[in-house]
């Protein structure tokens, strides 16, 4: 009997200790964690998750389906407001009061004209979750960015910001692409893509570049994208416009193309929000395809469209 009760708690002994450690659990770390002047120096190769923790030291996680991600907690942090450009939920307090997750985004590498080799690791901070989970549709992921320089056999820290906007749904940043805007002038855009359920999912386009000495959103570009919509569709490209007078932030075009089917809008759930340069077109004719070109020029601090779009139409009826 003494030995069937002695196995017996064994086993709720174990039962227990695994449902602990299912559980994600925070790591208290110093307020010098969110230091934007602090300095990182890395040997030989740079392992972005690695790097990572050194920023963050908080507990890494491996979960299943490529769920890794530090858990960290600042009592002692001064916390800030950033911007969530969803605008549903208002800003974001960070670091998070219930904790932080904090995933690696992304890994850019990139080469100036002198042939220096620079890196920017990006990271998604969400709120912390005991499953490890990211959850609420309009709620978006907190970017940071740590920028490296390659000195001969070590990569140094330049640049050290935890935190400049969230972007994206469900707590999940969409993934950057980086983008040269001058003379050896390096940004990253962003395609920030939400709606309703069942209702139009919108794109816009972010700039985020270094600016008075921070990463920061230059230029946002609405209508950049519709999808689950039956009457309408559209997406679009940019391109950086080669101009040798404009040595930084050059001129940025956006091409968008799309259609219009008027029959369709019967099958729509929600209204949609035509762009301007296609609304008068889409009240008198039954459908048609279009081809909207924009410019966009940089002043003062922000990139703002300039001149009259220039728009094309096709197979209208």
């Amino acid at each position: 009997m003494k030995i069937i009760k002695a196995l017996l708690f064994a086993l709720l002994f174990v039962s227990v200790c695994s449902a602990q450690e299912d559980i994600v659990q925070l790591k208290n770390v110093s307020d010098t964690i969110l230091n934007t002047k602090r300095t990182l120096v890395v040997s030989g190769q740079l392992d972005a998750v690695k790097t990572m923790q050194q920023l963050f030291p908080g507990k890494l996680y491996n979960l299943s389906e490529h769920n890794s991600f530090i858990s960290w907690k600042c009592k002692s942090c001064k916390t800030a407001s950033y911007t969530d450009v969803n605008g549903e939920e208002g800003d974001q307090i960070f670091p998070y009061d219930r904790g932080v997750a904090t995933r690696l985004l992304s890994n850019m590498d990139y080469t100036d004209s002198k042939g220096n080799q620079f890196k920017l690791l990006l990271f998604n901070h969400s709120v912390y979750d005991e499953d490890g989970l990211q959850t609420g549709r309009f709620s978006g992921g907190l970017i940071g960015v740590a920028k490296f320089a390659k000195n001969d056999k070590i990569w140094e820290m330049r640049s050290f910001q935890p935190g400049v906007a969230a972007f994206g749904a469900f707590a999940q940043s969409p993934k950057p692409k980086l983008v040269e805007i001058g003379e050896d002038q390096y940004a990253f855009t962003l395609l920030h893509v939400n709606g309703g359920g069942g209702g139009p999912f919108e794109g816009i386009l972010y700039l985020v570049a270094g600016f008075d000495g921070k990463y920061q959103p230059i230029m946002e570009v609405y209508d950049y994208q519709l999808i689950n919509v039956e009457s309408a569709e559209w997406s679009s490209s940019y391109k950086v416009v080669n101009d040798n007078n404009k040595k930084h932030f050059r001129d940025i075009v956006i091409k968008t193309k799309g259609s219009f089917n008027k029959a369709a809008q019967a099958k729509d759930e929600f209204e949609v929000n035509l762009p301007a340069e296609i609304a008068t077109m889409a009240k008198t004719k039954k459908q048609f395809d279009f081809e909207i070109e924009r410019r966009f020029s940089f002043k003062g601090k922000r990139y703002n469209s300039t001149g009259k779009p220039i728009v094309t139409f096709s197979n209208v009826k």
